[in-house]
């Protein structure tokens, strides 16, 4: 055979070998067999998750969007007030670096002694005309009647004495121990007692 044929054969044959190594790879991308994690590729990263609203770090807010005051921005202290009968004072101060609010719970949560009864309702008329908001190192008050009514030794016969109380900010939330200050226990009657809203100053809480 001629020298030229040859080669015309050749050339013919390799051509037919492209066309099906093409086509084999085209259908491998069709049906799933094509190039595997580990070939060589450009690689697309899927789109990024947005973080949600608790996954932010942020502390949770009030409704008037102002950061809602946590126990861990706070310090509470709580004592009998000198010569005022039947009643106590609750205080909390933000010592954190930055300010909160209390617009969404106005008034402390009150546990005394079995933490399934209800908290401490408010005195409604002690509700301030604006939302208290704490800036750091503020103080913010709360104005606690243990007794709405005497007995004979100048308590109510079912109040009993307490030592601590549990304070929550929120309905859901876990009460904070709050001791007392000083040595004596103060009478409580969980039935009676009131606390008053958070107010800004002292001299508010000393109305009731």
């Amino acid at each position: 055979m001629p020298i030229t044929a040859i080669a015309t054969i050749r050339r013919a044959a390799t051509a037919a070998l492209l066309v099906t190594a093409t086509l084999a790879l085209t259908a491998g991308c069709h049906d799933g067999t094509g190039p595997k994690a580990g070939d060589s590729a450009t690689a697309v990263s899927p789109a990024p998750v947005p973080p949600s609203a608790h996954d932010d770090g942020k502390p949770p807010t009030g409704p008037d969007g102002q950061a809602a005051c946590t126990p861990e921005m706070l310090k509470f202290q709580a004592g009998a007030m000198p010569r005022r009968a039947h009643r106590m004072l609750l205080t909390v101060t933000n010592f954190s670096d930055r300010p909160c609010t209390f617009a969404a719970q106005p008034y402390p949560l009150l546990h005394f002694g079995d933490d399934r009864r209800p908290p401490l309702p408010p005195i409604g008329s002690s509700k301030p005309p604006t939302k208290v908001h704490l800036p750091p190192n503020r103080t913010a008050y709360a104005l606690i009647i243990t007794s709405t009514a005497q007995g004979p030794e100048g308590t109510h016969p079912r109040a009993g004495k307490i030592s601590q109380f549990g304070v929550a900010l929120s309905a859901r939330a876990t009460p904070t121990q709050v001791g007392l200050d000083g040595r004596a226990p103060v009478h409580v009657d969980p039935h009676t007692a009131r606390v008053t809203y958070w107010q800004s100053t002292l001299a508010a809480t000393r109305k009731w």
